[in-house]
Formats: structure tokens, sequence, C-alpha cells
């Protein structure tokens, strides 16, 4: 059964750091496209960053500039770092893989942003 593990969220004050980690099993880790999307209370799930299998990235406008993902492909870990949060920031954040057909998504694990 494939297993998505994200780690590192918790609580924060304005203006700190978190770094996420997501943790992937029973997955050919280093063909699957990579991404974090997140989900506030009463609003829609949106995507936060991903990055391809050949390592190019792409970020939601609200993060660019704050936010850095990456993978290491022997790991079969994919991270987010996140940088200067602000409140808006808190969420549940998820982990994803997807190759062709298949998407997998892991349990969130819980960020929030204190002012």
């Amino acid at each position: 059964q494939v297993q998505l593990v994200e780690s590192g969220g918790g609580l924060v004050q304005a203006g700190g750091s978190l770094r996420l980690s997501c943790a992937a099993s029973r997955i050919s880790f280093s063909i699957y496209a990579m991404g974090w999307y997140r989900q506030a209370p009463g609003k829609q799930r949106e995507l936060v960053a991903d990055i391809t299998n050949g390592g190019s990235t792409n970020y939601a406008n609200s993060v660019k500039g704050r936010f850095t993902i990456s993978r290491d492909n022997a790991k079969n870990t994919v991270y987010l770092q996140m940088n200067s949060l602000k409140p808006d920031d808190t969420a549940v954040y998820y982990c994803t893989g997807g190759f062709e057909y298949r998407t997998y998504w892991g349990q969130g694990t819980q960020v929030t942003v204190s002012s």
C-alpha cells in the first residue's frame, strides 16, 4: 500500500519558519511529480507548490519568494521550506504524488501561524 507521510507541522509565530517533509513508500518515487496543497478552514484546497520528476518547480503566487519545494530521490522525500510565515498560511498541508493516472495523498499536517 502506497503511503505518503507528512511531518514537520506545528505552531509558529508570524515571520518564523517551518520545514515540512513527506516520506513516500511503495512507489517509484523518482518518476513521480510531487506537490504540496493546503486547506484552510472554510476554504477550498489549493496548490502551494509542486515539483516535477525532473526538478522543475511551480509556486502559488501567494508563497513565491517565501516557500521552497525540493526533493531527495535517494530518501524518497519531498520537502517544503516555509519562511516568513504569515497567519494566512495557517492550514492543513497535504503532500501529493502523481504519475500518469495515479495520484496519492498524505493525511495532512497542521500548520498554525500566530500573529
